[in-house]
């Protein structure tokens, strides 16, 4: 099993959510994040004082999947968030050893 971490821009989550079920993704978690890169954060207005903030918002998927469908999701984070600018974002995967389904004490891909 593979774990997958993709920080994405906000904007692209639908489309990225959409591509995700139609591989059979069962379950993902996502967390609204902030945080910063090569993109610069655009200037705001808070009651009509400018500023620009020191952070930009994003969101980070949690997506854990059976081994062969992990090249599947990483294309589909690939291909729906590219924007083709500056920050679009990163994916990480790192391996799983074990995974518990609470309810019923399934193990390993059965618990997903």
């Amino acid at each position: 099993m593979k774990k997958i971490e993709a920080i994405i821009r906000t904007s692209r989550f639908e489309q990225i959510h959409t591509c995700l079920s139609g591989l059979g993704v069962k379950f993902l978690s996502f967390y609204e994040i902030k945080g910063m890169g090569f993109e610069h954060a655009r200037q705001e207005m808070y009651r009509g004082v400018a500023y620009e903030p020191a952070y930009i918002p994003r969101t980070k998927l949690e997506i854990v999947v059976p081994d062969e469908l992990k090249d599947s999701v990483i294309q589909c984070i690939l291909s729906e968030g590219k924007t083709g600018e500056i920050g679009d974002g990163k994916i990480f995967v790192f391996d799983v050893l074990e995974a518990y389904r609470i309810r019923n004490n399934d193990t390993g891909e059965s618990a997903l």
